[in-house]
C-alpha cells in the first residue's frame, strides 16, 4: 500500500542517508545555539544578556539572507552528494572552533560559530529540498517531505533539551559540561560526515550554469520566475507564513511556561514536546490521509486547523493560573492543563497536514532546472518571515502590551486572513479540499488498475457517466491532473462549476444546440492534448438513467482522429443509486440515504488510437463495470 512508503524509505539508500545527515546536522544546530543561549543568560546580567541572545539569533538567521541565492545556483550547477559532503566537513571544522568558544568562555567567538552554523544551514537548504525529487520517485515524494519534517522538528527538540540540560550542568559550576557539550558536538558532525558519504550521486541539471553572486538579483530573479505559476508562488508564501507561525509558538512558549505558569525547564520542555511531537504525527499522517498522492486539498484543512488551535489555545491559555507547586505534576492536575497541552498538539498535527504537501508540490511543479534556486528563495521567505514573527512579538507584547495567550489569538486570525488570501488567489486549494472530503465522507473509495494510467504525456480516459460526482471522484483517484471534456450543463451546476472551472474543464455541448461552441470544445481539446495533458470523455453524452451503460457517441472517434492519442478504458462501480445519480428520480430529490459506501474506479490497459472504436471502448468499459452499477 502507498502508506507504507515512507516507512519502507528508511530501509533504502535512497533515502535513510541523507536522513540521517540531515537530523544530525539539525541536532547539532540547535545543541551548540541553545547552549550558548543559555550560558549567554547566566553569564551577563539580564539585560546584557537578553541583548546578546537576540544578537545570537539575528547573527544565525543572517547567512540564509546573504547566501541563500548562491548556494540555490551551486545546488543546480554541482552534484548534490558532493556538495553534502563538503558541507559536513565544513561543520567538523565549525564544531572544532565552538569547542574552544565553549572551554574559553568567549562570547564573541562563541557568536562567530553561530553564524558559521547558520552559513552551513544555508548553504544545505537548497539541497536539502532538491536532491529528494531526484532519489524518489512521485509516489514517494508526499511520504520522503514527511519524514524529513517530522526528523527536523525532533532534532530541534533534542538538540535544544540536550544544549540547555549540559549547559546547565557547566553553568552550576560544573567544567564536565561543557567538555561534554564540546565532544558532543564533534561526535555528531564526525558522525554526520560518515553517514552522508553513502548519499547516492545526484546530478546537477544545469551544469553550465553561470553563478550570480548578487543575492539581490537572483532573488528577485528567482521570485519572478516562481511567480510564472501561481500555485508555486503562493506555496512559498504559504510555507513562510507556516516558519511565522511556528517561530512565534516556539519563542513565547517558554516564556509563557516560565514567566505566566511559574513552571521550571521540565515544564518547558513538556510544552515543546506537544508541539513537536504534533508536527511529527501530522507529517506522518499526510502519506496515509493522501494516499501517497500529493494532495492539496489538506492545505485548508490544516490552515483551518492552525485557526481553531490558535484561538483555542488563546482562551485555555488566557485561563490557566500559575501554579503553586513547581512541578510536572502540579501543572498537569491543574485546570485546563491537559486541554492546553491537546491544543498545542493540534497546532502542531494540522501544521504537519499544512507543510508536508506545500513542500511536495513545489518540489514536483518546479522546473528541474531550476528547483534548487527556487527552494533557496523559499528559504529566504521564510527567514524573512521569521523575522517578521519577532518584529511582531515586540509589537504586541512589548509597546502594545499584549498578554501571551491574547498575542497567540492575534495570530491565528492573521492566520485565517493569509489562508483566505492565498486559496482566493489559488482556487485549486479548495477545489482539492472539496475533491478529498467527497471521497473520504461519503464514499470509500477502492482503485484498480491505475497504475496503467502514463504519468506523463497525452492520452484520453474514456469512463461510464453514474453520477455529477463521478469527474470529482476521478480526479480524486488519478495522481494525474485531469481535464474533464463534459457535458455544458453539468459544467455549469453551482459550486461544482468553480471546482470544473478551476481544474480547467471544458465543456461542450451538441452540434445542433451551439455548433460554435461544438466547434470550440474540439479545438480546446486538440490544443490540450498537443500540450501533453491527461483528459476524460464520457462518451454516453449524458448520466444514466436506468443505471445502465449507453451507447458511446462519436465524438471520441473525431477527437482520435484529429489528434491519435493513447486510449485508457476506466469504470466507476457502485455509484448507482446514490444522492448524485437519477435512480428513482431526479438527482438531488430526495435525502442522501448512503454514507461511507464503497466505491470502486477501475482502469484497463491502454488502447492504440487506431483500434479504439467507440464500440469497442463501450464494450472495454462495460468489461471493467462489470455487474455492479
Amino acid at each position: 500500500m502507498a502508506h507504507k512508503n515512507q516507512f519502507q524509505l528508511l530501509a533504502s539508500r535512497r533515502f535513510l542517508p541523507f536522513f540521517l545527515t540531515q537530523f544530525l546536522g539539525a541536532f547539532n544546530d540547535n545543541v551548540f545555539k541553545s547552549a550558548l543561549m543559555v550560558m549567554i543568560a547566566f553569564r551577563l546580567a539580564a539585560d546584557q544578556a537578553n541583548a546578546l541572545n537576540n544578537l545570537a539569533a539575528g547573527l544565525f538567521i543572517l547567512p540564509f539572507f546573504l547566501f541563500s541565492a548562491t548556494a540555490g545556483q551551486l545546488a543546480d550547477k554541482y552534484d548534490k552528494s558532493l556538495l553534502i559532503r563538503r558541507i559536513k566537513l565544513a561543520e567538523i571544522g565549525i564544531s572544532l572552533v565552538g569547542v574552544v568558544a565553549l572551554v574559553s568562555g568567549s562570547n564573541s567567538l562563541s557568536l562567530l560559530v553561530l553564524f558559521l552554523l547558520g552559513l552551513q544551514s544555508a548553504f544545505f537548504g537548497p539541497i536539502k529540498y532538491a536532491i529528494l525529487p531526484q532519489h524518489l520517485r512521485k509516489s514517494e515524494l508526499v511520504g520522503g517531505n514527511a519524514l524529513v519534517e517530522m526528523g527536523t522538528f525532533v532534532a530541534i527538540l533534542g538538540g535544544t533539551i540536550v544544549g540547555t540540560i549540559l549547559s546547565g550542568a557547566s553553568n552550576g559550576g560544573n567544567e564536565w559540561g561543557s567538555s561534554w557539550i564540546g565532544g558532543l558536538i564533534i561526535a555528531i558532525a564526525l558522525a554526520g560526515y560518515l553517514v552522508c558519504r553513502a548519499i547516492p550521486k545526484a546530478a546537477p541539471p544545469v551544469p553550465e550554469l553561470q553563478i550570480d553572486l548578487n543575492p539581490i538579483r537572483q532573488t528577485a530573479r528567482m521570485l519572478r520566475e516562481a511567480a510564472k505559476t501561481p500555485a508555486i508562488f503562493y506555496s512559498i508564501i504559504g510555507i513562510s507564513w507556516f516558519w511565522l507561525l511556528g517561530a512565534a509558538y516556539l519563542t513565547q512558549i517558554p516564556s509563557f511556561g516560565k514567566n505566566v505558569l511559574g513552571g521550571n525547564e521540565p515544564l518547558v520542555a513538556l510544552l515543546l514536546c506537544s508541539f513537536t511531537v504534533g508536527v511529527a504525527i501530522g507529517s506522518l499522517a499526510c502519506e496515509r490521509l493522501s494516499g501517497g498522492r500529493i494532495e492539496l486539498g489538506l492545505v485548508p484543512l490544516g490552515a483551518a486547523g492552525l485557526t481553531y488551535g490558535g484561538i483555542a489555545l488563546s482562551v485555555i491559555g488566557g485561563n490557566l493560573t500559575p501554579l503553586t507547586e513547581v512541578s510536572l505534576a502540579a501543572f498537569w492536575n491543574s485546570p485546563g492543563a491537559q486541554s492546553f497541552l491537546l491544543h498545542l498538539a493540534l497546532i502542531g498535527i494540522f501544521g504537519g497536514l499544512y507543510i508536508v504537501p506545500l513542500y511536495a508540490m513545489i518540489q514536483d511543479r518546479t522546473d528541474k532546472a531550476l528547483r534548487a534556486r527556487v527552494i533557496a528563495v523559499t528559504n529566504i521567505m521564510n527567514a524573512l518571515f521569521m523575522v517578521i514573527s519577532a518584529i511582531l512579538g515586540l509589537i504586541f507584547l512589548t509597546l502594545l502590551d499584549f498578554t501571551i495567550p491574547q498575542f497567540f489569538m492575534v495570530i491565528a486570525l492573521m492566520n485565517a486572513a493569509v489562508a483566505v488570501f492565498v486559496f482566493n488567489r489559488v482556487p485549486e486549494f479548495a477545489m482539492r479540499l472539496l475533491i478529498w472530503l467527497l471521497s473520504h465522507t461519503m464514499y470509500r473509495v477502492k482503485h484498480q488498475g491505475l497504475e496503467q494510467i502514463p504519468e506523463e504525456g497525452p492520452a484520453i480516459i474514456v469512463c461510464n457517466h453514474v453520477s455529477y460526482v463521478d469527474a470529482l471522484l476521478l480526479a480524486g483517484a488519478v495522481r494525474r491532473p485531469i481535464r474533464f471534456i463534459m457535458y455544458k450543463p453539468i459544467y455549469e451546476i453551482p459550486v461544482l462549476h468553480f471546482i470544473f472551472k478551476t481544474g480547467r474543464a471544458i465543456p461542450i455541448c451538441s452540434k445542433q444546440k451551439d455548433p460554435e461552441g461544438y466547434e470550440k470544445a474540439f479545438v480546446e481539446i486538440e490544443q490540450g492534448l498537443k500540450n501533453g495533458d491527461l483528459l476524460c470523455i464520457f462518451p454516453e453524452g449524458q448520466l444514466t438513467k436506468d443505471g445502465e451503460l449507453g451507447p458511446f457517441k462519436a465524438g471520441i472517434e473525431k477527437i482520435l482522429r484529429r489528434t491519435p492519442v493513447p486510449v485508457i478504458p476506466m469504470a466507476l462501480r457502485g455509484l448507482w443509486g446514490s444522492f448524485f445519480s437519477h435512480k428513482d428520480g431526479h438527482a438531488f430529490t430526495t435525502l442522501p440515504r448512503r454514507f461511507w459506501s464503497k466505491v470502486s474506479v477501475v482502469a484497463g490497459k491502454p488502447l492504440d488510437a487506431a483500434a479504439a472504436r467507440a464500440e469497442t471502448l463501450r464494450e472495454q468499459v462495460l468489461g471493467l463495470r462489470g455487474e455492479q452499477r
